[in-house]
């Protein structure tokens, strides 16, 4: 099943109880990111970084973001530290999400849909907010029953001409990236994914759906030799009937 429910504008909000959010349809390349080894040190630096950066160091990147920001979407300090913005995450789902009763396109019970990919959310949330919240907003606002487990969030960077993605881990702070980052798509931009095959938590799927999925290949199987049936069947007419030319009448 497709994805049917209408776009709108609009945004979502971790901190209000908002209803609106907007889509605008984008796609893009990945290429695979390099596996160079990751220095601890620099990691374990970064961590302290952002978590004991006082109100004087926030204020003057917060300035200087709103600065460079084209759009109105600009980042709010507060005088306890705490400073709240945008952030855009991209859709990037291969496999069907179930939505609860009651959702998008009068969906009854549970289905399962496609969600349409590159679509954009743009989401409205403060320093404080993780991953693993950020990815529990996405899935409330499609009202999704699946498990957030079985998402990730990777961020998405341009360096030397070259663009890479990387997860995120759960207790990462995604405004903080994009504070540091600034407003540039193509510095930084956010997406959410499925986990990688090797890390898909199977015993996070409940048995109906793992039995939709099956449904889903079946169907896909018959169709693929429903699409080779036909092209081989009128290949040999072609054949038969060269075959026949040549032999002549009779």
């Amino acid at each position: 099943m497709s994805w049917t429910s209408t776009m709108s504008s609009g945004y979502s909000s971790l901190e209000e109880d908002s209803e609106e959010y907007f889509f605008t349809a984008r796609t893009s390349l990945f290429k695979k990111p390099s596996l160079k080894p990751t220095n601890l040190k620099d990691v374990e630096k970064e961590k302290e970084l952002r978590t004991h950066l006082t109100y004087e160091a926030i204020r003057p990147k917060v300035e200087q973001y709103n600065t460079e920001s084209r759009d109105h979407f600009k980042m709010t300090l507060n005088t306890n530290g705490m400073y709240t913005g945008f952030i855009k995450v991209q859709l990037d789902l291969w496999r069907p999400i179930t939505v609860k009763g009651g959702g998008a396109g009068g969906v009854k019970g549970q289905e399962a849909f496609y969600l349409p990919r590159g679509s954009i959310n743009t989401l409205h949330i403060s320093s404080t907010n993780t991953v693993r919240q950020v990815i529990e907003a996405l899935l409330r606002k499609f009202t999704v029953a699946d498990n957030p487990a079985k998402f990730a969030l990777f961020k998405r960077f341009s360096r030397e001409d070259q663009v890479y993605t990387c997860k995120l881990s759960e207790e990462e702070h995604p405004l903080f990236l994009r504070l540091v980052a600034g407003p540039s798509t193509d510095a930084l931009s956010f997406v959410l994914k499925e986990q990688q095959t090797g890390e898909v938590l199977w015993d996070a799927f409940s048995i109906p759906e793992l039995q939709n999925f099956l449904r889903i290949l079946d169907k896909e199987e018959q169709d693929q030799i429903c699409s080779i049936t036909k092209c081989c069947n009128a290949y040999r007419e072609k054949l038969e009937e060269a075959m026949r030319a040549t032999g002549g009448p009779g």
